[in-house]
């Protein structure tokens, strides 16, 4: 295909967000034009369009399915895309940049944090385990373990009483607090002792993260460069998928039913288990090293968080795997974990012994 150089396009504006919608008749443009170029005419349009509309936020743009990131020509170049017909440009609400709010110090490395409603549970490599508000209050310090706290989880909050479990050991075992043995009269008062349901054996090597897609299937990944897909009722395999890296972590989205990894080189990769073609949807590359932690959105199914060895925490939209949508710099070095707290806090967790709150200004819907 040619040079497009600065030659013009005919391009439509269309969007699935009624209140920004604009009259779809085609407009032409150059095609050397960027993101915020189509940002400064969109506006424009929308002022002209709904004058009564008071505040106009910034948009993203999609051609054929990905983001717009470099020049409409260059875009459309790579992608092969013919010239001669309107070019369809679909628009949507950018999601509002991220800026730091707190930094919350600990002892040590953090290498765990998970967030659920307004409170923070965050693991260090002193042995301890942390409660903090997510506006930035330590709540409770929790000593008593043997080693590094590698992973934690809350599994229920009220305003009487919490419930979290956290993980040092090497197989999955699933526990269910009603088969519990009574606890002895004699026996001093500490935490109650449960007994597994179900261990769940087949990982060759350290099982590296793990996520229930439903009330009776699990998903997990390890350092043995396998995901596996658990039925708990069964205590059996239904599905593994191999990868060529060890994964480091894992997260699987009741969004999008889509699971995507963290793994021993710079790439994360989002997998689609129920593809009976190619597994791997999208190959994710923008960390400098290895990838240790990533986690979904819990109400955009299109973003994700990665957090690296490189010291970056990245905030992704699916739609965009070279570039990601944000960089959230802040840390000194590597970062070990990162969590969702809403739609709009966004929390790290690093070898520099702190733990990082991002919050943007408002949450998308």
């Amino acid at each position: 295909m040619a040079d497009l150089g600065d030659s013009q396009l005919l391009v439509r504006f269309v969007t699935k967000q009624e209140q920004y919608a604009v009259p779809d008749s085609p407009i032409a443009i150059q095609s050397n034009v960027l993101s915020s170029d189509l940002n400064t005419l969109l506006k424009a349009l929308l002022k002209e369009t709904n004058p009564s509309l008071e505040k106009v936020a910034d948009f993203d743009f999609l051609i054929c399915g990905e983001l717009l990131c470099t020049s409409i020509a260059e875009h459309i170049q790579e992608k092969g895309i013919s010239t001669e017909d309107t070019l369809e440009v679909e628009y949507l609400e950018r999601f509002p940049a991220p800026r730091p709010q707190d930094c919350l110090m600990h002892d040590d490395w953090v290498s765990a944090v998970h967030t659920q409603g307004n409170w923070i549970l965050s693991g260090c490599y002193d042995n301890s385990i942390h409660i903090w508000s997510t506006k930035g209050q330590h709540k409770l310090s929790i000593p008593g373990h043997t080693s590094p706290v590698k992973a934690v989880s809350w599994v229920s909050v009220t305003n009487e009483q919490a419930i979290f479990v956290r993980y040092i050991g090497k197989y999955i075992s699933l526990s269910d607090e009603h088969n519990a043995p009574a606890k002895k009269k004699s026996r001093p008062e500490q935490g109650k002792i449960r007994e597994p349901l179900t261990t769940l054996k087949g990982h060759r090597e350290a099982v590296s993260g793990i996520k229930w897609m439903d009330f009776n299937t699990v998903v997990s990944s390890g350092w043995d460069h396998l995901i596996k897909i658990w039925d708990c009722e069964l205590g059996g395999l239904k599905q593994e998928i191999a990868g060529n890296k060890a994964f480091f972590d894992l997260d699987w989205s009741p969004l999008n039913n889509n699971i995507i990894t963290a793994s021993a080189d710079r790439h994360i990769r989002l997998y689609d288990p129920r593809s009976t073609d190619s597994i791997v949807r999208t190959t994710y590359t923008s960390h400098n090293g290895w990838v240790q932690s990533v986690r979904w959105s819990t109400t955009k199914d299109t973003l994700f968080l990665s957090a690296g060895y490189d010291g970056q925490v990245k905030l992704w939209e699916t739609r965009s795997p070279k570039t990601p949508l944000y960089d959230l710099s802040g840390h000194e070095d590597k970062v070990l974990c990162c969590d969702w707290s809403n739609p709009a806090l966004l929390i790290s967790g690093s070898c520099d012994n702190t733990l990082r709150i991002f919050k943007s200004k408002h949450a998308l819907q």
